[in-house]
Protein backbone atom coordinates (compact mmCIF):
# COMPACT_ATOMS: atom_id res chain seq x y z
CA UNK A 1 0.00 0.00 0.00
CA UNK A 2 1.60 3.54 -0.75
CA UNK A 3 2.36 5.82 2.05
CA UNK A 4 1.61 9.14 2.32
CA UNK A 5 4.95 10.18 1.03
CA UNK A 6 4.52 8.27 -2.34
CA UNK A 7 0.86 9.81 -2.84
CA UNK A 8 2.28 13.59 -2.48
CA UNK A 9 4.81 12.93 -4.81
CA UNK A 10 2.40 11.45 -7.20
CA UNK A 11 -0.01 14.29 -6.89
CA UNK A 12 3.19 17.06 -7.91
CA UNK A 13 3.96 14.50 -10.71
CA UNK A 14 0.39 15.21 -12.22
CA UNK A 15 0.55 18.83 -11.11
CA UNK A 16 3.34 19.35 -13.68
CA UNK A 17 1.76 16.60 -16.54
CA UNK A 18 -1.23 18.90 -16.19
CA UNK A 19 0.96 22.44 -16.37
CA UNK A 20 2.83 21.04 -19.84
CA UNK A 21 -0.61 19.60 -21.38
CA UNK A 22 -2.25 22.73 -20.13
CA UNK A 23 0.37 24.47 -22.00
CA UNK A 24 0.32 22.59 -24.94
CA UNK A 25 -3.52 22.71 -25.59
CA UNK A 26 -2.92 26.77 -25.42
CA UNK A 27 -0.15 26.81 -27.94
CA UNK A 28 -2.33 24.01 -30.26
CA UNK A 29 -5.50 26.08 -29.73
CA UNK A 30 -3.60 29.37 -31.05
CA UNK A 31 -2.27 27.24 -34.42
CA UNK A 32 -5.42 25.86 -35.11
CA UNK A 33 -6.96 29.06 -35.43
CA UNK A 34 -4.65 30.37 -38.21
CA UNK A 35 -4.80 27.05 -39.49
CA UNK A 36 -8.61 26.62 -40.04
CA UNK A 37 -8.40 30.05 -41.33
CA UNK A 38 -5.87 29.21 -43.96
CA UNK A 39 -7.94 25.92 -44.62
CA UNK A 40 -11.68 27.55 -45.32
CA UNK A 41 -10.29 30.24 -46.99
CA UNK A 42 -9.12 28.12 -49.78
CA UNK A 43 -11.89 26.30 -50.26
CA UNK A 44 -13.72 28.91 -52.17
CA UNK A 45 -10.65 29.20 -54.70
CA UNK A 46 -10.73 25.41 -54.60
CA UNK A 47 -14.16 25.93 -56.33
CA UNK A 48 -13.78 28.38 -58.59
CA UNK A 49 -10.97 26.29 -59.98
CA UNK A 50 -13.20 23.43 -60.69
CA UNK A 51 -15.81 25.81 -62.59
CA UNK A 52 -12.87 27.72 -64.61
CA UNK A 53 -11.20 24.32 -65.74
CA UNK A 54 -14.69 22.51 -66.41
CA UNK A 55 -15.44 26.05 -68.67
CA UNK A 56 -12.23 25.25 -70.56
CA UNK A 57 -12.78 21.93 -71.23
CA UNK A 58 -16.28 22.85 -72.84
CA UNK A 59 -14.42 24.96 -74.84
CA UNK A 60 -11.11 23.00 -75.64
CA UNK A 61 -12.84 21.12 -78.50
CA UNK A 62 -11.29 17.95 -78.88
CA UNK A 63 -8.15 18.70 -76.81
CA UNK A 64 -6.10 16.00 -74.46
CA UNK A 65 -3.39 16.09 -72.57
CA UNK A 66 -1.28 13.73 -71.01
CA UNK A 67 -2.83 14.16 -67.16
CA UNK A 68 -5.86 13.54 -68.46
CA UNK A 69 -5.21 9.94 -69.56
CA UNK A 70 -6.69 6.89 -68.38
CA UNK A 71 -5.12 3.96 -68.21
CA UNK A 72 -5.65 -0.12 -67.14
CA UNK A 73 -4.45 0.33 -63.48
CA UNK A 74 -1.35 -1.95 -62.93
CA UNK A 75 0.86 0.44 -60.57
CA UNK A 76 -0.94 3.57 -58.45
CA UNK A 77 0.51 6.31 -56.58
CA UNK A 78 -0.46 6.82 -52.80
CA UNK A 79 0.46 10.48 -51.38
CA UNK A 80 -0.39 9.93 -47.37
CA UNK A 81 -0.30 13.49 -45.95
CA UNK A 82 0.42 12.91 -41.79
CA UNK A 83 2.06 14.85 -39.19
CA UNK A 84 5.65 15.42 -38.35
CA UNK A 85 4.67 14.80 -34.27
CA UNK A 86 2.44 12.45 -32.01
CA UNK A 87 0.20 13.45 -29.36
CA UNK A 88 -3.11 14.51 -31.54
CA UNK A 89 -5.16 11.37 -30.69
CA UNK A 90 -6.14 9.05 -33.05
CA UNK A 91 -5.52 11.34 -35.83
CA UNK A 92 -2.54 9.57 -37.48
CA UNK A 93 -3.37 5.81 -36.41
CA UNK A 94 -7.04 6.50 -38.45
CA UNK A 95 -5.25 7.80 -40.88
CA UNK A 96 -2.45 5.32 -41.63
CA UNK A 97 -5.40 2.24 -40.77
CA UNK A 98 -6.50 3.66 -44.27
CA UNK A 99 -3.05 3.64 -45.83
CA UNK A 100 -2.49 0.44 -44.65
CA UNK A 101 -5.84 -1.04 -46.70
CA UNK A 102 -4.31 -0.66 -50.20
CA UNK A 103 -2.30 -3.66 -51.58
CA UNK A 104 1.43 -3.11 -51.15
CA UNK A 105 2.59 -4.79 -54.02
CA UNK A 106 1.22 -2.65 -56.46
CA UNK A 107 1.30 0.87 -54.49
CA UNK A 108 3.90 2.77 -54.12
CA UNK A 109 4.18 5.73 -51.49
CA UNK A 110 4.87 9.35 -51.89
CA UNK A 111 5.27 10.96 -47.71
CA UNK A 112 4.48 14.33 -46.67
CA UNK A 113 4.78 14.18 -42.72
CA UNK A 114 7.32 11.71 -40.48
CA UNK A 115 4.92 9.54 -38.91
CA UNK A 116 3.62 7.99 -42.77
CA UNK A 117 7.14 7.78 -43.44
CA UNK A 118 7.77 5.52 -40.84
CA UNK A 119 5.01 3.73 -41.11
CA UNK A 120 5.90 2.73 -44.91
CA UNK A 121 9.28 2.07 -43.59
CA UNK A 122 8.15 -0.07 -40.51
CA UNK A 123 5.44 -1.83 -42.79
CA UNK A 124 8.04 -2.54 -45.27
CA UNK A 125 6.23 -1.38 -48.09
CA UNK A 126 7.80 1.03 -51.19
CA UNK A 127 8.83 4.51 -50.24
CA UNK A 128 9.14 6.58 -53.87
CA UNK A 129 10.07 9.71 -51.81
CA UNK A 130 9.94 11.83 -48.35
CA UNK A 131 8.39 15.30 -48.03
CA UNK A 132 8.46 17.92 -45.24
CA UNK A 133 5.80 20.72 -44.70
CA UNK A 134 5.85 23.48 -42.09
CA UNK A 135 3.18 23.93 -39.75
CA UNK A 136 1.67 27.13 -42.40
CA UNK A 137 2.07 24.90 -45.18
CA UNK A 138 3.94 27.02 -48.28
CA UNK A 139 2.46 26.65 -52.16
CA UNK A 140 6.23 25.61 -53.08
CA UNK A 141 6.21 22.75 -50.47
CA UNK A 142 2.70 21.30 -52.22
CA UNK A 143 3.97 22.50 -55.92
CA UNK A 144 7.65 19.87 -54.79
CA UNK A 145 4.67 17.08 -54.32
CA UNK A 146 2.54 17.72 -56.76
CA UNK A 147 5.38 17.67 -59.59
CA UNK A 148 6.67 14.70 -58.17
CA UNK A 149 4.06 12.60 -58.67
CA UNK A 150 2.78 14.41 -61.69
CA UNK A 151 6.24 13.06 -63.33
CA UNK A 152 5.54 9.74 -62.09
CA UNK A 153 2.38 9.63 -63.88
CA UNK A 154 3.73 11.33 -67.52
CA UNK A 155 6.81 8.50 -67.39
CA UNK A 156 4.16 5.91 -66.88
CA UNK A 157 5.85 4.77 -63.57
CA UNK A 158 1.88 4.92 -62.25
CA UNK A 159 -1.43 4.36 -63.76
CA UNK A 160 -3.16 6.31 -61.21
CA UNK A 161 -2.22 8.67 -58.32
CA UNK A 162 -4.17 9.16 -54.95
CA UNK A 163 -3.89 11.54 -52.02
CA UNK A 164 -4.74 10.35 -48.30
CA UNK A 165 -4.83 13.03 -46.01
CA UNK A 166 -6.78 13.97 -43.01
CA UNK A 167 -10.21 16.47 -43.89
CA UNK A 168 -10.94 19.04 -41.80
CA UNK A 169 -14.52 18.87 -40.93
CA UNK A 170 -14.71 20.88 -37.80
CA UNK A 171 -12.59 21.23 -34.54
CA UNK A 172 -14.10 18.01 -33.25
CA UNK A 173 -14.29 15.38 -36.22
CA UNK A 174 -11.44 15.10 -38.84
CA UNK A 175 -12.09 12.63 -41.16
CA UNK A 176 -9.59 10.12 -43.10
CA UNK A 177 -10.46 10.92 -46.86
CA UNK A 178 -8.33 9.34 -50.00
CA UNK A 179 -9.27 11.42 -53.03
CA UNK A 180 -8.34 10.92 -57.04
CA UNK A 181 -5.26 13.09 -57.81
CA UNK A 182 -4.31 11.98 -61.41
CA UNK A 183 -5.66 11.43 -64.30
CA UNK A 184 -7.18 14.73 -63.80
CA UNK A 185 -10.40 14.25 -65.20
CA UNK A 186 -11.63 12.18 -62.28
CA UNK A 187 -10.15 14.75 -59.78
CA UNK A 188 -12.13 16.09 -56.40
CA UNK A 189 -12.25 19.82 -55.56
CA UNK A 190 -12.76 20.73 -52.22
CA UNK A 191 -16.31 22.44 -51.10
CA UNK A 192 -18.23 23.80 -47.65
CA UNK A 193 -21.31 23.97 -47.14
CA UNK A 194 -23.52 26.54 -44.76
CA UNK A 195 -22.66 24.42 -42.08
CA UNK A 196 -19.38 24.41 -42.50
CA UNK A 197 -18.85 20.85 -43.02
CA UNK A 198 -16.94 19.91 -46.44
CA UNK A 199 -18.38 17.84 -49.29
CA UNK A 200 -16.73 17.03 -52.73
CA UNK A 201 -17.84 17.27 -56.07
CA UNK A 202 -16.41 16.42 -59.59
CA UNK A 203 -14.95 19.26 -62.53
CA UNK A 204 -18.31 20.75 -63.26
CA UNK A 205 -18.82 23.73 -65.30
CA UNK A 206 -20.37 27.25 -64.14
CA UNK A 207 -23.63 28.99 -65.23
CA UNK A 208 -22.15 31.15 -67.27
CA UNK A 209 -19.84 31.52 -69.67
CA UNK A 210 -16.13 32.56 -69.42
CA UNK A 211 -14.33 34.23 -72.66
CA UNK A 212 -10.29 32.99 -73.24
CA UNK A 213 -7.75 34.60 -74.17
CA UNK A 214 -5.54 33.32 -75.35
CA UNK A 215 -7.13 30.15 -76.91
CA UNK A 216 -9.02 27.90 -74.49
CA UNK A 217 -6.50 25.13 -75.41
CA UNK A 218 -3.23 27.10 -74.41
CA UNK A 219 -5.09 28.55 -71.16
CA UNK A 220 -6.05 24.82 -70.61
CA UNK A 221 -2.52 23.29 -71.02
CA UNK A 222 -1.29 26.22 -68.49
CA UNK A 223 -4.39 25.72 -66.12
CA UNK A 224 -3.72 22.04 -65.35
CA UNK A 225 -0.68 21.72 -63.61
CA UNK A 226 -1.49 25.11 -60.97
CA UNK A 227 -4.72 23.61 -60.61
CA UNK A 228 -3.27 20.37 -59.48
CA UNK A 229 -0.95 22.26 -57.90
CA UNK A 230 -3.15 23.97 -55.90
CA UNK A 231 -4.99 21.15 -55.23
CA UNK A 232 -2.32 19.60 -53.18
CA UNK A 233 -1.27 22.73 -51.41
CA UNK A 234 -5.34 22.55 -50.40
CA UNK A 235 -5.00 18.91 -48.76
CA UNK A 236 -1.65 19.99 -46.91
CA UNK A 237 -4.00 23.02 -45.38
CA UNK A 238 -6.80 20.65 -44.38
CA UNK A 239 -4.31 17.85 -42.90
CA UNK A 240 -2.74 20.72 -41.07
CA UNK A 241 -6.05 22.61 -39.78
CA UNK A 242 -6.71 18.79 -38.77
CA UNK A 243 -3.45 18.10 -36.88
CA UNK A 244 -3.66 21.45 -34.43
CA UNK A 245 -7.62 20.69 -34.08
CA UNK A 246 -7.00 17.20 -32.85
CA UNK A 247 -4.30 18.08 -30.32
CA UNK A 248 -6.36 20.95 -29.11
CA UNK A 249 -8.91 18.19 -28.05
CA UNK A 250 -6.48 15.47 -26.71
CA UNK A 251 -4.26 18.04 -24.73
CA UNK A 252 -7.63 19.45 -23.16
CA UNK A 253 -8.50 15.74 -22.44
CA UNK A 254 -5.23 15.39 -20.68
CA UNK A 255 -5.55 18.23 -18.77
CA UNK A 256 -9.24 17.31 -17.43
CA UNK A 257 -8.03 13.75 -16.82
CA UNK A 258 -4.93 14.74 -14.89
CA UNK A 259 -7.09 17.31 -12.52
CA UNK A 260 -9.53 14.49 -11.97
CA UNK A 261 -6.43 12.34 -11.03
CA UNK A 262 -5.12 15.10 -8.55
CA UNK A 263 -8.67 15.08 -6.70
CA UNK A 264 -8.60 11.40 -6.63
CA UNK A 265 -5.34 11.19 -5.43
CA UNK A 266 -5.97 14.20 -3.10
CA UNK A 267 -9.31 12.72 -1.38
CA UNK A 268 -6.93 9.25 -0.32
CA UNK A 269 -4.15 10.98 0.87
CA UNK A 270 -6.67 12.93 3.20
CA UNK A 271 -8.03 9.39 4.16
CA UNK A 272 -4.87 8.16 4.97
CA UNK A 273 -3.63 10.87 7.07
CA UNK A 274 -6.90 11.25 8.91
CA UNK A 275 -7.12 7.53 9.27
CA UNK A 276 -3.31 7.77 11.06
CA UNK A 277 -4.44 10.63 12.99
CA UNK A 278 -7.50 8.20 14.13
CA UNK A 279 -5.07 5.78 14.74
CA UNK A 280 -2.56 7.83 17.20
CA UNK A 281 -5.35 9.09 19.00
CA UNK A 282 -6.78 5.85 19.87
CA UNK A 283 -2.59 4.47 20.37
CA UNK A 284 -2.31 7.83 23.11
CA UNK A 285 -5.89 6.94 24.71
CA UNK A 286 -5.41 3.15 24.93
CA UNK A 287 -1.76 3.91 26.63
CA UNK A 288 -3.24 6.61 28.87
CA UNK A 289 -6.31 4.17 30.17
CA UNK A 290 -3.75 1.30 30.77
CA UNK A 291 -1.56 3.69 33.28
CA UNK A 292 -4.56 4.97 35.11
Amino acid sequence: MPSTRDIRRRIKSVKNTAQITKAMQMVASAKMRKAQQSALSGRPYSVLMNEVLASVCQHAGDFTHPLMEKREVTKRALVVISTDKGLCGSLNSNLLREAGRCDAATTIYVTAGRKAAQFVTRTRRKLAAEFTYRDTPMFSEARAISRFVQDMFLKGEVDHVDVLFTNFINVMTQKPEMRTFLPLGETKALDSDVAGESSHSELKGPSFEYLFEPAPTEVFAALLPHYLNFQMYQYLMEAKASEHSARMVAMKNATDNAKQLIKDLTLEYNKMRQASITKELLEITSAAMALG
